[in-house]
């Protein structure tokens, strides 16, 4: 069942932390419709779901005509901050909540213009905290975005959605049997351990009473 379904996640997902819950990292959608609002994607998953962490995004941008990329949004300790002045009161975060150990540094753009289009730049700085040492991460993901004045869709996007959806369900269901399977082998483990201990105390208390006969006769 596990082989089964990691074949049917397409490339552009990856997924970590099943035991305590799935991260999926998903592409970004890469084309934006003007005067409307758009989600720039940004997940970066943690290998060790277990591992207490804490992480700061900043968001960089490169527009059409610009050489460099700018600083755009920085998110940490639950507080953002925009620095591109063409973004001011446009943009809001739209990733992990309520948290500082952020997987997801998405963000949305409010009204959408052409001049939106370029190059946006999303960095996850993330330092694992173990017991007695801290390790130091990064991980950065480039976003192509393009302004449309109407939405195109094409063929293969319509189908990489689908297969999304189709592979969180698929997900869900295998944590579902996981569980199930699980739950099955630690009864079956506690029922053999009690016929064990039941065994056991049937044989000393067969023992003893064979013990006391000896006893009796003796006297």
């Amino acid at each position: 069942v596990s082989a089964l379904m990691l074949l049917l996640l397409p490339k552009s997902v990856k997924m970590t932390g099943l035991c305590r819950g799935a991260c999926v990292e998903v592409d970004s959608d890469t084309e934006a419709v003007a005067n409307e609002g758009f989600k720039l994607g940004c997940i970066s998953c943690k290998m060790r779901a277990e591992v207490e962490a804490k992480a700061v995004v900043s968001w960089s941008f490169r527009g059409a005509d610009d050489k460099d990329f700018s600083p755009l949004y920085e998110y940490e300790e639950k507080r953002g901050n925009i620095f591109d002045p063409r973004f001011e009161e446009r943009l809001d975060w739209n990733g992990s909540k309520n948290t500082e150990d952020l997987q997801d540094g998405s963000i949305y753009i409010l009204n959408v213009t052409f001049n939106d289009t370029g190059t946006y730049m999303c960095t996850f700085r993330r330092t694992l905290i173990y017991t007695n040492y801290q390790i130091e991460n990064s991980t950065t993901k480039q976003i192509h975005l393009h302004v449309v004045p109407k939405l195109t869709r094409s063929m293969a996007s319509i189908l990489s959605e689908v297969m999304m959806y189709v592979s969180i369900i698929g997900l869900q269901f295998w944590l579902v049997v996981e569980m199930i399977y699980c739950y099955r082998k630690i009864s079956a483990a506690g029922e053999e351990a009690l016929r064990e201990t039941e065994a056991e105390y049937l044989a000393v208390a067969s023992e003893s009473k064979e013990n006391c006969g000896a006893v009796q006769e003796a006297e």
